[in-house]
């Protein structure tokens, strides 16, 4: 099939020539210096898409000693490849989407008038295969896949979501996969769980252990299903996680809230109750030998936003997360490799890929101690001298109850 190019659009509809300027144009199918062959006899050139449209007189006048040919249907297939090869090369541009729209113009009605002014049957048949150049159209262009994902992702999402992000509905749909975590994979005993406060705004300061951040959500089971008022926890989760795709949304929605300063602040003033987990990253990169042995709290942003706002302070104690994803080796050299704190080097991941990041069935205690309420004023959020020793005496508390939990138990598995 021949094919006329105008210009750089590939896509134009070619301009009508006169018969001189048919006769005067060469054939560009074969380039050679040899002049061309004499011509036997006329043939009838094939119709390239889109075919110029036919007259009434026209179709009468056609002898009827010869049959007229069909549509050529591969070679519109030839040039829709051809196309499409061209604008994927060319990406998700504005000139890209245009060229599909006039190819999708040129092909679908010309394709089936062209058969249809032939042969009346085929042509129907044409006519309905047509939304398959449109479908083509759609499939290629990036934002069709955009707006499938849009889809998806919003299908299950609740109407009404507070400041945070918080999906009532979601984790509702989540719930049932961590009360198995915590009735029957970690069997959790609680202790203490009168200590925290029914109502009114409370920090609880935990430690913060295993290679994957499975404390902050059984905590958040602990409160929903011991407690007496049935408290919701917002625990406050590390920076980096909300730079990994999707996890941080999803974070979001089941409840935990981005860590600083200021989120941690509009949450007490509400009156909410929020988990605190001062080691941050330190704790859940430090190895299994390390384990329970408490990291730095940091420089006591938990003690002056407590002073700020007046919030008591519970010390939360919890023992199985270090044995049920622990980490055997460092992984300095891999988490600067891929630009992250730290990447769990387990005895299952990544040897065993996704499948190693299930936790071990490990048995947990949660042990809530009695709350430090600081009388001091406001001001005293300035006192880095007091902030310092206040923050050393609340984890001088959470590491005393770590060695008496750890001494106690029996056994990893049963507790």
């Amino acid at each position: 099939m021949t094919r006329r190019v105008l210009g750089d659009d590939p896509f134009a509809s070619p301009e009508p020539e006169t018969p001189a300027e048919g006769a005067a144009r060469k054939p560009r199918a074969r380039r050679s210096t040899n002049p061309p062959p004499a011509k036997t006899a006329p043939k009838s050139p094939k119709p390239s898409l889109p075919p110029p449209a036919k007259t009434a007189a026209d179709t009468a006048a056609a002898p009827d000693t010869a049959a007229a040919p069909g549509p050529d249907v591969a070679g519109a297939v030839r040039m829709l490849e051809d196309a499409l090869e061209r604008v994927l090369a060319a990406r998700d541009t504005p000139e890209a989407r245009e060229a599909l729209g006039r190819l999708s113009s040129k092909l679908t009605p010309g394709a089936g008038a062209l058969a249809a002014t032939q042969d009346p049957q085929r042509g129907g048949e044409l006519a309905r295969d047509t939304g398959d150049f449109d479908v083509a159209r759609e499939l290629f262009n990036t934002s069709y896949y955009l707006r499938q994902w849009g889809r998806v992702a919003m299908r299950d999402r609740f109407e009404e979501v507070d400041d945070f992000g918080y999906d009532a509905r979601y984790e509702a749909r989540w719930r049932p996969l961590f009360d198995f975590l915590y009735d029957r994979w970690w069997r959790v005993d609680v202790e203490g769980i009168e200590n925290v406060p029914s109502t009114g705004p409370v920090a609880l300061v935990a430690n913060h252990s295993g290679a994957l951040p499975w404390d902050g959500v059984m905590l958040a089971a602990a409160l929903r299903k011991e407690h007496p008022a049935k408290r919701q926890v917002r625990w406050l989760a590390e920076d980096f996680i909300f730079h990994f795709p999707f996890l941080g949304a999803y974070s979001n929605r089941l409840g935990a809230v981005r860590a600083c300063q200021e989120n941690a602040e509009r949450l007490l003033r509400s009156g909410a109750c929020v988990g605190v987990f001062p080691e941050g990253v330190k704790g859940l990169a430090k190895l299994y030998a390390e384990r329970y042995r408490l990291q730095r709290f940091g420089r006591g942003g938990h003690i002056k936003l407590a002073l700020r706002t007046g919030t008591p302070l519970v010390p939360v104690t919890i023992v199985g997360a270090e044995e049920a994803s622990p980490n055997v080796l460092p992984s300095g050299f891999l988490a600067r490799l891929l630009g992250v704190p730290y990447v769990p080097l387990t005895p299952t991941f990544p040897w065993l890929g996704p499948l190693g990041l299930l936790p071990a069935p490990s048995k947990w205690t949660i042990h809530f101690g009695e709350p430090l309420v600081l009388d001091e004023p406001p001001s005293a959020a300035d006192d880095e001298v007091l902030v310092g020793r206040l923050n050393e005496r609340l984890r001088s508390t959470i590491q005393g109850t770590l060695d008496r939990c750890v001494a106690k138990r029996r056994s990893i598995w049963r507790g």
